[in-house]
């Protein structure tokens, strides 16, 4: 059987950790990293991604990791998470999935009450409208655009968060060059996709999370029948969005020590 992780008592984040929704636009006015959009074209379209680099600061190449947006699209909360990520020494490289499907063309941001917090946002419908192959080739774009950054290794990795979490699944059944993916309380690629899959996968679930948690154990059995690396940790009491709503002890909790296995994997699988 699964263990799950026991959370005890009240903690913060470690240092260096997410930010909370409540703190995120404070942590990207306080970042001392170069963070910038760019417009990234998908081959064969007309369509640019826009999407929120941020650079670490390291005198030497870094492995880059590709941050999938939540439900409610790119928002500060997600932006700040990839600075996160880039202080620990990664070029983070966050696409809007939304770009173009807006009003006017526009992505996240042209939607009511999209961009900011994201809870409550009007761009939740059109992430739910969008397919897996589109959001595929759009990943596939920001992550050839981020490796061919002159201070970029070839070595990366995806992690999501919510809905990003099932398409940082979904896109390890994609891309054979990947080297990890990190699902944050996201459901599982389809059993006739596992097979597909051939870098490993930590999964960081909340306890009280039954609608994408039941699917766990299945999950790990199948993987494990494939030969394939799944290495599923479940918080104990902690709910769903627990990196963002840090708001109660096994949230917070649950994001210090989510945060520290997924640094840990990370540094394993890109170096």
């Amino acid at each position: 059987m699964l263990a799950t992780i026991s959370i005890c008592a009240a903690q913060t984040t470690q240092p260096g950790g997410p930010p909370s929704a409540a703190t995120c636009d404070q942590a990207l006015k306080d970042s001392p990293r170069h963070g910038e959009w760019v417009d990234v074209p998908v081959t064969g379209t007309d369509r640019k991604i826009h999407t929120w680099v941020v650079y670490p600061e390291r005198p030497d190449k870094a492995p880059v990791v590709l941050v999938i947006h939540e439900i409610f699209g790119m928002t500060n909360w997600v932006r700040a998470a990839t600075d996160a990520l880039a202080a620990e020494g990664y070029i983070a490289v966050a696409p809007d999935l939304l770009s173009g499907k807006g009003p006017n063309g526009g992505g996240t941001e042209s939607f009511p009450g999209g961009g900011q917090s994201g809870m409550g946002s009007g761009a939740v419908p059109a992430v739910s409208a969008l397919t897996a192959e589109e959001d595929a080739a759009a990943i596939d774009a920001v992550r050839k655009y981020a490796i061919a950054q002159p201070s970029a290794t070839d070595k990366t990795a995806s992690i999501g968060f919510c809905w990003g979490g099932g398409t940082s699944f979904m896109y390890a059944t994609h891309q054979p060059k990947l080297n990890a993916a990190i699902v944050c309380y996201g459901p599982p690629a389809k059993d006739e996709q596992l097979a597909k899959i051939t870098c490993p996968v930590l999964g960081l679930y909340a306890g009280n999370d039954a609608r994408i948690t039941a699917t766990v154990e299945p999950t790990k059995a199948t993987m494990a029948s494939l030969g394939k690396s799944y290495d599923p940790h479940i918080f104990d009491g902690a709910g769903h969005g627990f990196f963002r709503q840090q708001n109660n002890a096994p949230n917070a909790k649950g994001a210090a020590e989510g945060w520290h296995l997924a640094l840990a994997f990370l540094k394993k699988n890109l170096q």
